[in-house]
């Protein structure tokens, strides 16, 4: 019981030592485990999908036409526009996953910047606290990335012209949330989306099963905590 009582005291004083059956883990260990685990997920997220067909091949992930031409699909096939929606749909996946690798760099750089107080947050939190940290960390600087890639390519498709001016109009009566006031706006927003989910699914795969993770030290720290 006195050992019990000892282990929660350093909990609350320190970062954690986590033990489970071994040996308390060294502050060391628990950082290193944790900064690997996080750079080995999110590695693997922007792999996945900043490759071709990773949004648009992937149901998880593939981003659909914005809600406004969505309600008015029908009267793009009458109109003989259904081509062109199709194209879009290609063009704004085509875009996310040309803009994806560029989080790699910026996803690192918040693993190296990580302080004492979000490791322990992250790793006495729940499934998803890693994905949460670099979604608050990333998030603005990634948007800003992604936008000029996502524009480029989907600036190709002639419906984007169109659904650009119908948005616009939109916006100006407050019918268009800022997110879908611009088809690259609306492209940017959802690749963030796919990539945070993507990163998620990686963290509680290592969260669920350290067992499979790929590092000696990331098996070590997770395999503690369970």
């Amino acid at each position: 019981m006195r050992r019990i009582l000892g282990f929660f005291a350093t909990l609350l004083i320190s970062f954690p030592l986590l033990a489970a059956g071994l040996d308390a883990l060294s502050n060391t260990d628990a950082t290193s485990g944790l900064k690997q685990a996080l750079t080995d997920g999110s590695a693997a997220a922007v792999s996945m999908l900043g490759v071709e067909n990773g949004f648009l091949g992937n149901a998880k992930v593939k981003i659909p036409l914005p809600p406004v031409l969505e309600q008015i699909e029908g009267a793009l096939r009458l109109m003989g526009k259904q081509k062109q929606a199709d194209e879009l749909v290609t063009a704004m996946n085509r875009a996310a996953e040309a803009a994806v690798p560029q989080a790699k760099a910026l996803l690192v750089d918040a693993v190296k910047k990580m302080s004492v107080q979000d490791a322990k947050g992250i790793l006495t939190g729940g499934d998803t606290a890693a994905t949460d940290y670099f979604r608050r960390t990333t998030e603005g600087q990634l948007t800003q990335r992604f936008l000029p890639i996502v524009k480029k390519t989907t600036d190709r498709a002639g419906l984007a012209q169109q659904y650009n001016s119908l948005a616009a109009q939109g916006a100006s009566f407050g019918l268009v949330g800022k997110d879908e006031a611009t088809v690259e706006n609306y492209v940017t927003k959802k690749a963030l989306d796919g990539l945070y989910l993507m990163i998620a699914e990686q963290e509680k795969k290592f969260r669920q099963n350290p067992a499979g993770a790929a590092s000696d030290i990331v098996r070590k720290v997770f395999g503690a905590l369970r």
